[in-house]
């Protein structure tokens, strides 16, 4: 892992920053929840305590790592050191040339 991939790592996972991680799962933000493209394919998961968990097709938990949410702008780093990031408008989420809209709680429906 590079040195830029382990700082990131170390940042987005709260370790250069204590009480962050603490801080987001007590109080998280408007885009905790499930996120599908349209066809389905990909369900992105964001916990309330600063993890994802992304599943693609048949692959449960294909890609599984830390975020940082900042306003409308979200930075990962999954668990291999890969970095990414995306923007959230209008409650739809545009993350590495996907989109993908909130997925309703079933409660809510």
């Amino acid at each position: 892992m590079s040195a830029k991939n382990t700082v990131a790592v170390l940042l987005i996972s709260g370790a250069l920053l204590p009480g962050v991680s603490m801080a987001q799962s007590e109080n998280p933000h408007p885009y905790v929840g499930m996120w599908v493209t349209d066809d389905g394919h990909v369900h992105h998961e964001l916990l309330a305590n600063g993890r994802y968990d992304e599943a693609r097709g048949n692959r449960e938990s294909a890609y599984q790592g830390n975020y940082r949410v900042t306003g409308n702008h979200i930075d990962y780093v999954d668990d291999t050191g890969f970095t990414t990031d995306g923007e959230f408008i209008n409650d739809v989420l545009y993350h590495g040339g996907m989109v993908l809209r909130r997925k309703s709680n079933p409660i809510d429906e």
